[in-house]
């Protein structure tokens, strides 16, 4: 992944260290294990921890170096381990097969990433929550087809995100549950050289639960549903970047992104405020879900086992996770501090002659006795009058001046149908189903 969209937390679980005192971890835990067995001496698990609490650095180099001769990276840190611990580390590995390493490493990283993104998801949460009660009578126009529909209000807008949010947070935890798998169990999963012992004494070291049926690998039917899940997340951060560009447009101009001072939008038009973030957004979602393709082509592996899915996820692992990472940060900076402009949103309300009231009248004919298609007929012929005025011409006006309507309806009664607080009588009740 490239510094420019990454963040230090997140990139440190990817790193080589961690992976390989992940993999010591697995290795001593598997070890102590063995000894309660006493499958290897308690001497050998002792000398490992021993060593540990020192807290020796990880020469990752000198591990790549054994790697470029051995072309086994299990193997390579083996022997460097064994370099620093000395006679007692042969029993490391006792019974084990590199997938127990690997694949008990990739469900510890995942983990780990996930709790960054909960975190991540949470902060955004709650700067959703803050600016819809802070908008949640704000009037806008609600928008279908990219046209002009019926009143909202933009702290709608904000809530619906929110609940979007809190879904994919939901997901984002089962997803957890599901990778947080320990596998180990030998060549092609048997247990023939381990007891399944060993396998809970590790799970339970690292905040894991067995693996029921391991093969040789962890079947990844479990990462597919994982980089599925953040590629949804994805999906609704660029849901919402994409509705805050249109509102960013300069004939719609309702709320933009933070402009600091110093910041410039163009290299040769100094006017210019792009909405670059949210566009920014749009891109790394794309690259999120980029990675679900892979992941749910990694199901179907030979037999019990091959290693197609291996180079596929040392690229999907750290680059989906830091991205979306990444992503949520920025999009919860773009929500704390979007400009929202309350009264451009009432003039784009005002903007087309009332049209946005047009059910209301349609309801209240059908009710005064019209048959809804003479009543849809009706208010349509004077609808397209206002529309081909753009806007010019007012939709009451003309109604009041229809004698079909003004047989049916007083002047008071369609001037009721023009009220805006009449859209929003249940924003109570749609806040109360999203925020409790």
């Amino acid at each position: 992944m490239i510094p420019r969209y990454s963040r230090p937390a997140m990139t440190k679980i990817w790193e080589p260290e961690n992976r390989f005192r992940i993999w010591f971890e697995i290795e001593a835990h598997a070890t102590d294990a063995l000894a309660e067995l006493g499958v290897v001496p308690k001497s050998a698990a002792e000398a490992l921890w021993a060593w540990w609490a020192t807290n020796p650095a990880i020469d990752v180099a000198a591990i790549d170096a054994i790697e470029a001769v051995t072309k086994h990276d299990v193997i390579a840190f083996l022997t460097w381990v064994a370099e620093q611990v000395g006679d007692e580390a042969r029993f490391m590995h006792q019974g084990m097969t590199s997938s127990d390493v690997l694949d008990t490493c990739l469900a510890v990283q995942l983990t780990q990433a996930t709790d960054l993104l909960l975190a991540d998801m949470d902060a955004l949460l709650a700067a959703l929550k803050t600016r819809a009660l802070e908008h949640k009578f704000t009037p806008t126009i609600g928008r279908s087809h990219g046209i002009h529909a019926e009143p909202v209000t933009f702290g709608l807008k904000l809530a619906q995100a929110y609940a979007e949010f809190a879904r994919g947070r939901e997901r984002l935890v089962a997803a957890r549950a599901e990778i947080a798998t320990c596998a180990i169990s030998g060549a092609v999963g048997t247990f023939a050289n381990i007891d399944p012992k060993v396998e809970a004494h590790v799970a339970a070291k690292l905040g894991l639960s067995v693996e029921p049926v391991s093969t040789q690998v962890i079947p990844r039917d479990r990462h597919a549903m994982f980089f599925a899940i953040l590629g949804v997340i994805a999906s609704s951060i660029e849901r919402l970047a994409v509705e805050i560009r249109h509102l960013q447009r300069t004939e719609v101009l309702e709320a933009e992104e933070y402009f600091s001072p110093g910041q410039k939008g163009s290299s040769a038009m100094p006017h210019k405020r792009n909405p670059i973030l949210t566009e920014n957004l749009t891109g790394l979602a794309r690259m999120v879900r980029s990675a679900v393709t892979p992941a749910m082509e990694n199901v179907a592996l030979w037999h019990e086992r091959d290693i197609s899915h291996s180079s596929v996820e040392r690229y999907i692992g750290p680059d989906a996770t830091i991205t979306l990472d990444f992503a949520l940060g920025r999009l919860t900076g773009v929500v704390e501090k979007l400009l929202v402009y309350p009264a451009r949103m009432q003039k784009n309300l005002d903007r087309m002659g009332g049209l946005v009231h047009s059910q209301r009248v349609l309801l209240a004919l059908t009710q005064a006795g019209i048959s809804r298609e003479d009543s849809y007929a009706i208010v349509q012929r004077n609808a397209m009058k206002v529309w081909e005025s753009d806007g010019a011409l007012s939709l009451l006006e003309l109604l009041k001046a229809d004698p079909d309507v003004a047989a049916k309806m007083s002047a008071t009664e369609m001037e009721d149908r023009f009220n805006l607080d009449y859209h929003f009588k249940y924003v109570d009740t749609i806040f109360d189903r999203v925020f409790g």
